[in-house]
């Protein structure tokens, strides 16, 4: 069994915001602004600087663009994992690298090194991660953080960086699941918190095996479901979805 490495010692590489982030940012922020009003609560708990991963609730399309507007309101640049092959083809690798998403080549390829090589990059570029642990739209009838995957303790125990749990509650109203609509009127209201870095402490230089990643897991899923059940200001369930229990095949966005 292998324990997980000592952290790469970071390094500088220039602005986050380079010159495509503000295209970006020029393009996408004016119609979400016309949709929606964006209020975060602990904003100051998003780390302004260094490497870490931002693992929120998912159960919209869209969310990964909602997120990305509320990292970059509060200073940082969202970044996400892209399946390796994307990089290869000539126009979009080149967005791609030029945004600093991070490629990964699927497990069970031959590339069981992925995660080390992902979390390297991570910490070497001080980059920002958006990780959503549930690895695709929750399956939860009404909408709750379901059973997470463990790609997201994975990398940050690799790492050695910290996960920030958050959630947010409203963009359901912009894009329903499952929904390729968007609804620009009238104006929507959504609202993200921001939690304390989950501890994994004690967790860290033990055997990356499937006990240690299910207890990191669940985890950082409390920490989601409370964020949202203090937005929504209801109380969970007493059991989290689980989609194999109810016959469900889990689908969706890339899951190292």
């Amino acid at each position: 069994m292998t324990s997980a490495p000592a952290p790469v010692p970071a390094r500088r590489r220039g602005p986050e915001r380079t010159p495509l982030w503000w295209l970006i940012a020029a393009i996408l922020l004016p119609p979400l602004t016309l949709m929606a009003r964006y209020d975060v609560i602990d904003g100051h708990k998003l780390p302004k600087r260094g490497a870490f991963i931002l693992s929120p609730n998912h159960y919209s399309e869209i969310d990964p663009v909602i997120m990305g507007r509320f990292m970059w309101k509060l200073k940082r640049v969202p970044r996400f994992l892209a399946k390796a092959s994307l990089f290869r083809n000539t126009f979009l690798g080149a967005v791609l690298r030029a945004s600093g998403q991070i490629p990964v080549e699927r497990e069970g390829r031959g590339r069981s090194d992925a995660p080390l090589k992902a979390a390297q990059q991570l910490v070497d570029r001080e980059l920002a991660v958006i990780i959503y642990p549930e690895g695709t739209l929750t399956r939860d009838p009404d909408m709750w953080p379901m059973r997470g995957k463990s790609g997201a303790v994975r990398m940050a125990l690799t790492a050695g960086v910290p996960i920030i749990p958050a959630a947010h509650w409203g963009t359901q109203q912009i894009m329903g699941r499952y929904s390729k609509k968007i609804s620009f009127f009238p104006r929507k209201r959504i609202v993200c918190k921001i939690g304390d870095p989950v501890d994994l402490s004690d967790l860290a230089g033990r055997p990356l095996d499937a006990a240690t990643l299910s207890e990191g897991t669940a985890r950082v899923m409390d920490a989601i479901t409370a964020l949202l059940a203090d937005l929504r200001d209801e109380e969970p369930p007493a059991e989290r979805w689980d989609p194999a229990k109810h016959g469900q095949k889990e689908t969706g966005r890339f899951e190292q």
